[in-house]
């Protein structure tokens, strides 16, 4: 499978990772499986690790087209990561899509570890004031 994942349920975190050849029917097909999941609940946070991605049909009217629906809460704290300019740009057309939604936590990062500094340090901060 191109879209793998693995959720986190004690620090509430779904980790997707992509790789290889990436088609809109994969990303749809992961939103299936995802809402199955009885692990899954839609108020965790993502991590999508689009840095082993190759290849992808998905074009930027396809990246708007996949972001119309979300399988997470708008209140989720998502974060993409894209080392390639395309992956990048998609990514950020998610981004802008899901804002038009309602979504309020959406960031695009060049690498991993900056971005699970940054959704980490969010719910950190959620706890200390919880």
């Amino acid at each position: 499978m191109p879209i793998s994942y693995e959720v986190d349920k004690q620090r509430r975190l779904v980790v997707c990772t992509a790789s290889g050849v990436v088609t809109a029917g994969d990303v749809l097909g992961f939103h299936e499986r995802i809402v199955k999941d009885t692990d899954f609940n839609s108020s965790f946070s993502q991590l999508v690790d689009c840095t082993a991605i190759t290849k992808t049909n998905i074009s930027p009217k396809g990246m708007r087209a996949l972001a119309e629906k979300s399988s997470f809460s708008t209140d989720s704290r998502r974060a993409f990561v894209a080392a390639s300019p395309l992956g990048f740009g998609l990514s950020r057309v998610y981004q802008i899509v899901r804002s038009l939604r309602g979504d309020k936590h959406i960031r695009v990062f060049r690498n991993r570890a900056d971005a699970l500094t940054w959704l980490l340090a969010e719910k950190d901060e959620n706890d200390a004031t919880a």
